[in-house]
Order: C-alpha cells, then structure tokens, then sequence
C-alpha cells in the first residue's frame, strides 16, 4: 500500500518545475523576442501588434507594443551574425506618430533583408512601418486606413501648433513616397478623401487596391513573405560573395 501511495505522489513532484522564461517575457512585454521559430533560424520574427505605445502609457486593458521594446530588438537583430532576415508582421491600429515613425527609420535603415506582411490591419502610422521594409505584403483581406495626422489631449490653439502638425505630416507623406511606389498626389488624396471613411477624412485601402496604388509590393500570405525573405538573403550573400572575389 505504501508503494502505491508513493507512485501516485511522485507525478505531483515532477509537475513542480520552474517558471518558463518565454511566459515571462509574454507578461512583461507584451510579446516575445522572437515567437521562437528555431534557436537555429537564420530569421527574426518581429510582430507590431495593437496600439503603438509611445510616450504616453496606455490602460493595461489595451493590446500594445511598446516602441522602447522594439527598438533594442531591432538594434539586436542588425548585430547578431547568426540573424541573416527580418519578418515583420503588422495587425496594428496605429497609434503615437513619432514612436511609429522611429520604429518605422530603424527598419528601413537596418542592413539585413527585411520582408513585411500586413495581416488584419496596418492602420494609420501603421502605414509607413509597412513599407519600411525592403518587400511588402498584404493579406487579400487586411486593410490600411490612411489619414491625416490628428493630435489628442490639451492642444494650444495658435498657429504653431498647426504648423508642427503639417510637418508632421509631410515626415509621413515623405517616408511612405519614399519607400514604396505610390506617388505623393496619390497618397495625399487617400489620405484627405471625404466620404470614405464614415464621419471623418480619409481612405480605408483593402489588399488588392493597397497594391494597385503601389504602397504594398504584393497580396499574399506567410508562405509567400517567407519566400521572398529567403531569396533576399541568398542574393545578400550572392552579391557579397561576388564582392570578395
């Protein structure tokens, strides 16, 4: 009986195991490091999902990724060898300008293949995180809603107020004509079109026009972004081959 008594208390000992360090970093950040693909993946996972959070934190109750998360990532993504590729994956709703945009200068300035994929939405400073990277994609079904720049809170009514918000937004038109084929006449008319977008000023662009407009590259899925990845990396490494000889 004794026996019996000590085989059944021995499972209740193995399941006292320590904390997972991959949930921690979940209830910390809000996201992992990498939604580990392998520990011998030449590819980084990173996910922009929620509300970007800036200077201002937001209620616990909302989904975020915090740009002073982000940041050291993608810093440690441009010095770790073994990290050959970025996949960026959005279904954000947009959120603080200025963060979006840091977040957006990194990727763009980063030296290593970067491949974005749009799933769900890339709404608002979504927008220029999108097409930060070197390919874009678009999920047939995601949407990017496209609009001025609007500031919340306590807001000083004299002109240089608004002047600091048309710089602003030229910051905005200029890093999204830059970076992707969409022509600047173009964007600015999505961005200030009037019956779009119920009781307010701009255009909601579902996939298939997002790339008939020239701001996403192409319509596709995860399987499609991770090709396109992987040929970036090969024609890297081809181009730096043919450098050294």
């Amino acid at each position: 009986m004794s026996e019996n008594k000590n085989n059944q208390e021995m499972p209740q000992k193995e399941e006292q195991k320590p904390s997972n360090p991959l949930i921690e970093k979940i209830q910390q950040l809000g996201q992992t490091n990498t939604p580990q693909m392998t520990k011998d993946s030449n590819i980084h996972c990173l996910t922009i999902i929620g509300q970007i959070e800036g200077h201002m934190q937001l209620p616990p109750q909302n989904k975020t990724t915090k740009y002073e998360h982000v940041i050291p990532q993608i810093v440690a993504i441009e010095q770790n060898p073994k990290i050959e590729g970025l996949l960026v994956i959005l279904n954000t709703v947009g959120g603080d300008v200025e963060a979006g945009l840091a977040i957006a200068e990194m990727l763009a300035s980063l030296s290593k293949p970067t491949v974005s994929i749009v799933l769900g939405g890339g709404h608002s400073i979504g927008v220029p995180i999108a097409v930060s990277c070197d390919y874009s994609f678009i999920a047939e079904t995601a949407t990017m809603t496209i609009h001025p720049i609007r500031l919340t809170g306590l807001v000083i009514g004299v002109p240089q107020t608004f002047e600091y918000m048309d710089k602003m937004q030229d910051r905005v038109i200029s890093f999204v004509t830059k970076h992707s084929k969409i022509q600047e006449e173009t964007f600015k008319d999505l961005m200030f079109a009037k019956g779009n977008l119920t009781r307010d000023i701009g255009t909601n662009v579902v996939g298939t026009d997002a790339v008939k407009y020239g701001l996403i590259n192409e319509v596709g899925g995860i399987g499609q972004a991770m090709k396109k990845l992987n040929e970036l990396i090969e024609l890297k490494k081809n181009s730096e081959d043919g450098i050294v000889q």
